[in-house]
Order: C-alpha cells, then structure tokens, then sequence
C-alpha cells in the first residue's frame, strides 16, 4: 500500500522548519518510501566531485539534498500563502485536493 501524501511533483511549497525556513520553491522529486522530497533552491549541500564529463573541473558543487515532507506546507494558489491541504470529491466524482484557506481546488 503506498503511503498517503499531500505534496506532488510540481508543487509549489514552503520550508516551515529548520535551517530552510521561510524558503520557497518548487518540488522537483517526491520519495515516497523515505518521506522526502527534494525542491528547487532548498537545502543546499556542497558535494565534492572528480572531474567528469558532466563536470569538467571538478570542485565543490552546490546541490540540493532531500527534505522531510514534514517540514514542508503546500502554498495556497490564490494567496500565496502556506495552507493545509484536504480532498473532496468534485463534480464529475473525482478525488482532489483542495486548500483549506481558500477552499479553492488544486490542480
């Protein structure tokens, strides 16, 4: 059974605790398994990598490093602001999520 999440590829989220706080970004990975999702521009870490293709150079890259989905809250569409998330049905029967703030849909 795979485990219920409120955070999707392509979200647009806030960090709410820890070294990131208050940063915005959006969700480029989710794992499922280990609770984590990596975002866009948050929880930066060094890597230090040999010369590759990829990397010519080598040296010290800056990467961003998984995060628990705890600590991060969905930004409400309409606002902007961070929201809970709850799921209805919609018209054509459909489960959907949908921001508590505004009680607007998400797509």
């Amino acid at each position: 059974m795979q485990k219920r999440i409120h955070i999707k590829k392509g979200d647009t989220v806030m960090v709410i605790t820890g070294e990131s706080k208050g940063q915005k970004g959006r969700v480029l990975e989710v794992d499922r398994n280990k609770n984590r999702a990596i975002v866009e521009g948050v929880n930066m870490v060094s890597k230090h990598t040999k010369p590759n293709a990829k990397a010519p150079q080598g040296g010290i890259m800056k990467k961003e490093a998984p995060i628990h989905l705890s600590n991060l809250m969905l930004i409400d569409p309409t606002s902007g602001k961070p929201t809970r998330i709850g799921k209805r049905l919609n018209e054509k029967n459909k489960l959907v999520r949908y921001s508590k703030k505004s009680e607007e849909e998400i797509k």
